[in-house]
């Protein structure tokens, strides 16, 4: 679907001045999540913490032109293309936007509100009725003020079944949510406490969530819920409710009984409409699973009964069985002193505590670990304070918790409710300073508080690392490489910049915030992890993920990291699992196999390429692309001309088959200093921005250098040895240092037995003997080195070229080998 600028000025009410023409496809409310710029219309949302206004200029640098602003906006000079239309609210005209879009079909929607089970409910619907319909959902949970109007923005022309989740947090928000949603069938899953802290009772907060269904046909509820009856008759909705209840069989579903097993439930119905039994078989025993398993099964019954579905029941009722669960938001690492760490900071409700101690139970049933809770207050509540955390105390204890550590004046007020070993502060920052956290050894933490608490703080000392040994990187030789290459490219070209292998050793993070400061324009790595912690450290620019694989296609959606895709099975599973998750338009880029014989499809693939690309929605595809396989080598240059031949054909006859335009690139490093004609929309920049060059490496400045320091000295006679296998032999009496550095830090052995040297007080000192796997010995005879002296392993004096060179490989590999647990010092002049 798409509109034109003039189109949504009007929806809007905007006022506009001179629009420049315009097709929007894609509403933006994140400048994180460009993709498209020529398409995007940017709405400039004012929240409690952020103004969306002071992302305008960023975002016009890089390709945006259409802009909806505040009123008291004052438009920049220097934006002379830009669309800007004035509103006096922008979230308002994102919603007016979104509601007048939906307005444009008459097709069934479902809305789905609730205290919990949302998403669940909405993902097994999905699970169920996707092979029969063409469905649109929202992704993951967008069921705000904002993640609302930017769902049902999906519906298009194809579009059969629209399944929405809408949540609220005040009074006043369901009414907005109502206009854009227009359910014809609403679900009601559960009441209960979250987001209870802005309403004066549950009755209140359930007649709010009621006002979702004021214009719906159906109403599914479970009938068992005494307080959603009462508001459902109190809002005169009981008429069109459709009920559900294990307790009256009057009931439009009656579920007479439930069978748990082991490892599976079998749920039992009569539906009273047809007088007909449903039975059921869910790989699920919880009691919140087999609640989302009967509302779907009661929406698929209400929805049987509209003319437009041909639902087949005995194949609805076999996929019951193979629904997958939906991930929880619970992470599980390995802490220092023997402790496991379950962090859970996304909400802060009782109910989820509940599930997150579940968890926790089971991860330690096995285990002897001593279980221990790390809790902020609760802030989602609306209970008397005093019967609240006696509640969640009770709670703890049926977990068998046996250490808590309550963060919050909330929990300290409560301390005497909780009978266990326990400690209590009134803010993260106290129980940091406090060194506490040190003492925890032998445990498995539960890591569970709100997000403004911070625990994330908790979670980075517990997992600690410390090492002497260090990698200093230079950010200004990094800034001064880049501006070397984007030198040799024309204005329009963009510039990848690969941060795989983390940085190439030097750590990705600090590098590639320098990177987006100095507007690179999009990054790459190697795995969804790598960018996903990209991400969650604030990197906005697109990233390229050049190795994918299917189990971390949920971390490449999270994080908005766009795949490489070189072979079909990895498309058509992209393909099916953008369906799965009801995603349109998601950003890949293809690789094309054009001699280097690696990855990448080939020649005879285009035809059938093409194909299938065309035949989907849910990908497209940003860039096409190939390697080059000897660039740096004078040797291979008809290859690598034969190879940019290869690729200009290929993408030729793929361009003519796609309706949208794509960037082409297949320079690396080398290619840039030597192929520069063949540059095309992008080239990638790697090993030459760690300041390795194919023509003349001073030109670059290296940008990083592996320091560490001596830990001992000691004489050592000349007839006696170094190390093991007593193969550091001596030509004189000799001083040897220790060096807290070996072959698990990177340190190859093959640089041992004076092979290579370090240099120490600007000398070189040769290696003696076998490098051990945390320790080198080095002969510091003629020196007055001292213990706590520098010893620089490579750097501006030993080049990593030179390395390279002793061990008859590559720059790449030196540098990829330095071990994580090598800390990065990164600095600026």
């Amino acid at each position: 679907m798409k509109y034109f600028i003039q189109e949504i000025a009007e929806i809007t009410g905007a006022h506009t001045h001179a629009l420049r023409a315009a097709e929007i496809r894609i509403l933006l409310t994140d400048s994180r999540s460009l993709s498209e710029p020529a398409v995007s219309l940017f709405f400039a949302l004012l929240t409690e913490h952020n103004d969306g206004h002071k992302y305008i200029c960023d975002l016009y640098e890089r390709g945006v032109r259409n802009f909806v602003v505040q009123s008291a906006f004052v438009c920049p000079e220097e934006m002379p293309e830009a669309n800007f239309l004035r509103v006096p609210d922008t979230l308002l005209a994102l919603q007016q936007l979104a509601a007048f879009h939906r307005k444009q079909f008459a097709i069934p929607i479902i809305g789905i509100t609730g205290s919990n089970g949302k998403t669940i409910v909405k993902e097994w619907l999905y699970q169920l009725l996707h092979d029969q319909l063409a469905i649109v959902r929202s992704p993951r949970s967008y069921n705000s003020q904002t993640g609302v109007p930017l769902s049902v923005w999906q519906l298009n022309e194809q579009t059969g079944l629209g399944i929405f989740e809408a949540g609220i947090s005040l009074l006043g928000e369901m009414q907005r949510l109502e206009s854009i949603i227009l359910p014809a069938i609403g679900i009601f899953t559960t009441i209960g406490e979250a987001h209870q802290e802005n309403f004066s009772s549950q009755e209140e907060k359930c007649l709010e969530k009621l006002q979702l269904f004021e214009s719906a046909e159906k109403i599914i509820f479970n009938e068992d819920q005494a307080l959603v009856k009462y508001c459902l008759e109190k809002k005169k909705l009981l008429n069109k409710t459709f009920s559900w209840s294990k307790t009256n069989a009057n009931a439009d579903l009656f579920i007479f009984r439930i069978e748990k097993e082991i490892d599976h439930t079998i749920i039992n119905g009569e539906w009273k409409m047809e007088n007909g039994k449903w039975r059921i078989k869910i790989p699920f025993t919880d009691d919140a699973s087999i609640e989302d398993t009967i509302h779907c099964l009661a929406t698929i019954l209400v929805l049987s009964q509209h003319s437009t579905f041909n639902i087949q029941h005995s194949t609805i009722q076999s996929r019951f069985g193979k629904l997958d669960p939906v991930a929880m938001r619970l992470d599980v690492s390995k802490g220092i002193h023997n402790n496991i760490l379950i962090n859970d900071t996304y909400n802060s409700d009782i109910n989820s505590l509940s599930i997150a101690l579940d968890f926790m139970s089971r991860r330690s049933m096995d285990n002897p670990l001593k279980r221990v809770l790390i809790l902020s207050d609760i802030l989602q509540s609306g209970m008397v304070p005093a019967a609240f955390y006696r509640k969640v105390a009770e709670l703890v204890g049926q977990k068998q918790v046996q250490q808590i550590i309550g963060i919050g004046p909330n929990l300290m007020s409560h301390s005497n409710l909780f009978d266990m070993e326990k400690e209590f502060y009134p803010t993260t920052e106290s129980f940091l300073d406090s060194g506490r956290w040190r003492t925890l050894k032998d445990s498995i933490i539960l890591i569970k508080g709100s997000r403004k608490s911070r625990f994330e703080r908790i979670s980075e000392q517990l997992e600690e690392k410390m090492h002497q040994t260090v990698l200093e990187v230079d950010l200004d030789a990094v800034i001064h490489n880049l501006k070397y290459f984007r030198s040799k490219l024309k204005p329009e070209a963009k510039v990848i910049c690969m941060v795989k292998a983390f940085g190439y050793g030097v750590g990705s993070y600090e590098l590639a915030k320098t990177l987006q400061e100095r507007g690179a324009d999009y990054l790459a790595v190697a795995l969804a992890d790598e960018g996903a912690e990209l991400r969650r450290e604030g990197i906005r620019m697109p990233i390229m993920v050049m190795n994918p694989e299917e189990h971390a296609f949920n971390t490449l959606f999270e994080y908005r990291l766009e795949p490489e895709i070189y072979n079909f099975k990895i498309l058509n599973a992209i393909v099916r699992e953008t369906e799965r998750r009801a995603i349109l338009n998601y950003p890949i880029h293809i690789k094309l196999d054009t001699g280097m014989n690696r990855l990448g499809f080939g020649a005879a693939d285009i035809s059938l390429l093409a194909e299938k690309l065309n035949k989907q929605q849910g990908v497209t595809v940003k860039s096409i692309f190939s390697h080059l396989a000897g660039s740096d080598s004078p040797l291979l240059d008809d290859y690598t001309a034969q190879q940019i031949a290869r690729f200009n054909r290929e993408v030729s006859q793929l361009e003519k088959s796609l309706s949208y335009p794509v960037m082409k690139h297949i320079l690396n490093s080398a290619g840039i200093e030597r192929f520069t004609e063949a540059q095309m929309d992008m080239v990638r920049l790697g090993i030459g921005l760690y300041g390795i060059s194919a023509v003349d490496e001073k030109i670059l400045r290296p940008v990083a250098a592996l320091k560490t320091r001596i830990l001992q000295i000691r004489e050592v006679n000349q007839e006696e040895t170094v190390g093991y296998n007593r193969n550091g032999f001596l030509k004189r009496d000799s001083r040897i240092a220790c060096l807290p550095i070996g072959y698990a830090d990177g340190l190859d052995r093959r640089l041992g037995n004076g092979r290579s040297f370090v240099l120490i007080q600007g000398k070189k000192c040769l290696i003696i003997g076998n490098i051990c796997m945390d320790i080198c010995m080095v002969d510091i005879t003629g020196t007055d080195a001292e213990e706590g002296d520098e010893a620089i392993i490579f750097g501006k004096e030993i080049t990593i070229s030179e390395l390279a060179e002793k061990l008859q490989t590559i720059p790449y590999e030196i540098l990829t080998a330095i071990s994580p647990r090598v800390k990065r010092i990164y600095y600026k002049e």
